[in-house]
């Protein structure tokens, strides 16, 4: 059954393929680029690097379809969208560019500079442009969060969403929904313990197994060391994500070093 995803919802399944593709961009430059077929590995990530262009012009269009005044609001999530989709485009041609070097390699062909190059050569070639499309796409989900916030708030103000109402989560429970939007949370499997990329937040593995028993949680496996799972909002969980935004958010949890006590002065002698 296809689920109907809103704008907001869509933004962050978008988010989510990011973080799916930078999982699977991070495997080919640390183990697939070193393999018998890098020119292969290369290919197989183009496509997902593409889907990426693809399903932001999606929502472009499915935007167009709204009765939305342009307020500066929108007319920013127009061009945060269509940035992410530029981004996304501009990183698959320097996939373009790797397979094409790989490929030329491999047959012997001359390089740009007129001889051929080693298979040693050829893969630092393409390590340099795989760092290019890292650098390009890293931002995606978090831009992808933040934009969908926009985006919700300007929907509600031009009544094209309905109001936002009290949902039943903890200030915990919407740091962690959060979180793994923008792609902060991991699994190792071994200890069962959450890895969070962002030194300003915490989440607990209760609270995240509290999401995943309400289905707005899942885990599916990474290539990263020590990262073995990644932790993705479904589709519900997107929809209360959204549904959460206009909302104050929860302060970030911290732990602080206490206050020291104020020293006093030493009573005068007599």
């Amino acid at each position: 059954m296809t689920v109907h995803l809103s704008p907001p919802e869509a933004l962050l399944a978008l988010g989510a393929d990011y973080n799916r593709h930078n999982d699977a961009l991070h495997s080919l430059y640390v183990m697939e680029i070193n393999g018998a077929r890098p020119a292969t590995a290369v290919g197989r990530q183009i496509p997902r690097t593409q889907h990426l262009a693809k399903s932001a012009l999606h929502i472009v269009e499915a935007l167009n379809e709204q009765p939305m005044f342009p307020s500066p609001g929108i007319r920013s999530v127009y061009a945060r969208i269509r940035q992410l989709a530029h981004l996304a485009l501009d990183a698959a041609d320097h996939l373009l560019d790797a397979e094409d070097i790989l490929d030329d390699t491999r047959v012997g062909a001359p390089s740009e500079h007129g001889v051929p190059l080693t298979a040693e050569e050829a893969r630092e070639e393409v390590r340099g442009r795989l760092i290019l499309v890292r650098d390009l796409t890293a931002l995606g989900a978090d831009d992808a969060l933040a934009t969908a916030e926009l985006l919700t708030v300007e929907m509600r103000h031009q009544r094209l969403l309905p109001a936002s109402r009290s949902l039943d989560l903890s200030p915990a429970q919407r740091t962690a929904l959060r979180a793994a939007a923008q792609g902060f949370v991991t699994i190792d499997r071994h200890t069962d313990k959450p890895r969070i990329s962002h030194d300003d937040v915490r989440v607990s593995i209760s609270t995240i197994r509290s999401l995943e028993a309400r289905g707005l949680l899942n885990r599916e496996e990474t290539p990263r060391i020590l990262h073995d799972e990644r932790v993705h909002l479904t589709a519900d969980g997107c929809r209360t994500l959204a549904a959460s935004f206009g909302h104050p958010r929860p302060p970030a949890l911290t732990t602080a070093r206490p206050a020291q006590p104020r020293a006093t002065a030493a009573p005068a002698r007599s």
